[in-house]
C-alpha cells in the first residue's frame, strides 16, 4: 500500500481524514482498496491480507447494513419480549425458564451491537475507531461465548428433568449459580483480548466488524485460537451432546419399557397418559433445534478462524469472511423467537401482554391449552 500522500490525525482510524492532495486516490471507488483510507498510526491493527482487495462498492455496505438493521429489530423485539415477560411474570421464574432469560440476554448483547454496524457501514469504517472496535469485538466476544455455555446449560438442566424427575431438578440457588457460572466462562477470553494481554481485537473482512485477530501470524496466535475454539466452541459442543445422547437414550429407554409393560397387559400402549413425559420430551426437541442452530451459528467462524491461522489465507476474501457474522447474529434473532412460539406458557403470557402482535394465533393444541389451565403443575413439568 502506498501512504504517500498526507493524513490528517483524526480519531476515526478507519476513516482518517485525508488532505486535497489526496483527492486523485478517492477518485474512482472502483480502483481503491480496503484501508485506502486508513491512518498510518493505526495500521498495525489491519492485517495487510485484507488491503490486497478492492474496497466493496457502496451497495455491497448498504445491503449488509440493511440485513443488519432487520437483524437488529426482529432480534431485539423478540428477545427483549422472552426478558420481559420472564421477570413480569411469577409464574415464569422457575429455574429452567433462568436458563432460557439468560439466553435471551446473551442475545440481546449480540443485537446491541449492530447499530454500531449499521453506523460503519454507512461511512464503510468503524465511526469510534479503535475504542469502537474493541467494545466491538468485546460485546461479540461475551455474547458469543455466553451463549454457548448457556446452551450447554439448558441441555444439562433438560437431562436431569427428564432423567431424574423427582430428585434430578435443579433448585433456583443451583441454577442462579450456573447462570453467574456462565459469564464468568465468557470473561477470560473477552477480556484478554481486549486489554491486549493476549491476542486482541481487529478489523475483518470489510472492516466495518471487529473480531479477535485470527489473522496475525504467529505461535502466540495459533495458540489464543487453539485455546479459545476449544473454550467456546469444542468443550460447549461436547457437553450439549453429551448430555442430548443421554436424554435420547433415556427416552429411548422409557418408551421400551412402555411397549413391554404395554405387551404384559395386552394393551395397545401405555404412553397416551404420560402427558408429563411427553411434554418433557416436546420441549427437549425444541432445546434441540435450538443447539442446531447453534453449531450453525458458529461453526463457520470456528472454520474461518482456523482457516486464518493454520490455512491458506488466499481463501479468507473480504465478503467471505462476513458470511460467518452474519450466521451468528441471524441465530441471536431466532433463538427468542423459537422458544415463545414452541413454549405454551411464554406464548400465553406474550399474547396478553401484546394482544396485537398477531404471530400469536389462538391455542389449537389441547395438550397447551390443557398444559396451560393447570397451571400448578405446568410450572413444574414444562419449563423452557
Amino acid at each position: 500500500m502506498n501512504f504517500s500522500h498526507s493524513v490528517v490525525a483524526h480519531p476515526l482510524f478507519l476513516r482518517g481524514a485525508l488532505s486535497p492532495s489526496s483527492n486523485s486516490l478517492m477518485e474512482s471507488d472502483e480502483n481503491a482498496f480496503l484501508g485506502s483510507g486508513i491512518d498510518a498510526d493505526y495500521m498495525s491493527y489491519i492485517h495487510p491480507h485484507w488491503t490486497t482487495f478492492q474496497a466493496p462498492a457502496a451497495y455491497q455496505h448498504f445491503l449488509l447494513g440493511l440485513i443488519y438493521a432487520v437483524i437488529l429489530v426482529v432480534g431485539m423485539t423478540g428477545n427483549m419480549l422472552v426478558i420481559v415477560t420472564f421477570f413480569t411474570t411469577k409464574s415464569l421464574r422457575t429455574p429452567s425458564n433462568t436458563f432460557v432469560v439468560n439466553l435471551a440476554i446473551f442475545d440481546t448483547l449480540m443485537m446491541s451491537k449492530l447499530p454500531m454496524f449499521v453506523l460503519n457501514s454507512a461511512i464503510e469504517g468503524q465511526i469510534f475507531g479503535k475504542i469502537g472496535c474493541d467494545i466491538y469485538g468485546l460485546i461479540g466476544s461475551y455474547s458469543g461465548m455466553g451463549a454457548a455455555i448457556t446452551n450447554a446449560a439448558i441441555a444439562f438442566d433438560r437431562y436431569r428433568t427428564i432423567a431424574f424427575p423427582l430428585d434430578g431438578r435443579l433448585g433456583m440457588k443451583a441454577a442462579i449459580g450456573l447462570v453467574i457460572f456462565t459469564w464468568l466462562w465468557a470473561t477470560p477470553f473477552s477480556i484478554l483480548p481486549f486489554f491486549e494481554w493476549w491476542n486482541r481485537y481487529a478489523p475483518e473482512g470489510y472492516l466495518t466488524t471487529c473480531s479477535f485477530d485470527y489473522m496475525r501470524e504467529g505461535k502466540s496466535t495459533q495458540l489464543f485460537v487453539m485455546t479459545i475454539f476449544a473454550w467456546a466452541y469444542v468443550f460447549p459442543l461436547l457437553m450439549i451432546a453429551l448430555f442430548y445422547s443421554k436424554i435420547l437414550g433415556h427416552v429411548r429407554n422409557h418408551e421400551k419399557m412402555l411397549k413391554e409393560q404395554a405387551k404384559r397387559m395386552n394393551v395397545k400402549s401405555l404412553s397416551q397418559g404420560d402427558n408429563e413425559k411427553s411434554a418433557e420430551i416436546r420441549i427437549a426437541k425444541v432445546a434441540i433445534s435450538i443447539v442446531f442452530l447453534f453449531i450453525c451459528a458458529w461453526t463457520p467462524y470456528a472454520l474461518v478462524a482456523l482457516i486464518g491461522v493454520f490455512g491458506e489465507k488466499t481463501m479468507m476474501t473480504p465478503t467471505f469472511s462476513m458470511f460467518p457474522a452474519i450466521a451468528c447474529k441471524t441465530v441471536a434473532c431466532i433463538d427468542p423467537w423459537i422458544y415463545a412460539i414452541n413454549h405454551p406458557r411464554f406464548r400465553a403470557e406474550i399474547q396478553k401482554k401484546v394482544p396485537w402482535l398477531c404471530i400469536f394465533g389462538p391455542e389449537k393444541d389441547k395438550s397447551d391449552s390443557k398444559s396451560i389451565a393447570s397451571e400448578g403443575t405446568e410450572v413444574k413439568s414444562e419449563p423452557a
